[in-house]
């Protein structure tokens, strides 16, 4: 193979595309690229992956979609087909979002408890990735866990549960 199967984006379903497309975007302030309104949402959250030395690098950050559960596109039918719902029960894919260095978890867990999201844990820190993770479950199903860096000589707090 001379180039990897390389990942793009994720989507993820809505019963209403168009609210979770505002909730992304006030929650961590990312474009909300509606294609169209209420159908499909691409969300775009700008910047670049950095550079080993920290510079951004030439390759954008990944995008998520946002799509109407009822029809979900693109799809060879125009009408959809089943399921048309959002799945309610059992384990889904959780999507996993880097704080930036001029956000916290803080924010982000109360901007999205204030738009309805239900907070699922804070302040956890998982020594196998050296990281500190909290973790929200958005209006429409999907779990949303932050991921902050814990850097080379992570002091963590003895208020968080470790792993």
């Amino acid at each position: 193979m001379t180039s990897p199967n390389t990942l793009i984006f994720v989507d993820m379903p809505s019963d209403d595309p168009a609210a979770a497309g505002r909730f992304y975007a006030e929650v961590f302030g990312w474009q909300n690229d509606a294609r169209p309104e209420g159908v499909y949402h691409r969300m775009v959250p700008g910047g670049q992956f950095a550079n080993p030395d920290g510079t951004p690098s030439e390759i954008g950050n990944l995008h998520l979609g946002i799509f109407d559960a009822a029809n979900a596109r693109p799809h060879p039918e125009p009408a959809g087909v089943e399921p048309r719902t959002i799945a309610a029960d059992g384990r889904k894919p959780r999507i996993w979002i880097l704080i930036g260095d001029d956000d916290s978890a803080d924010r982000i867990l109360a901007a999205a408890a204030e738009r309805g999201a239900t907070v699922l844990w804070r302040d956890h820190y998982w020594q196998t990735f050296n990281g500190y993770n909290h973790a929200f479950r958005d209006p429409w199903g999907t779990e949303i866990l932050l991921w902050g860096k814990a850097g080379a000589d992570p002091r963590v707090p003895a208020s968080f549960t470790r792993e």
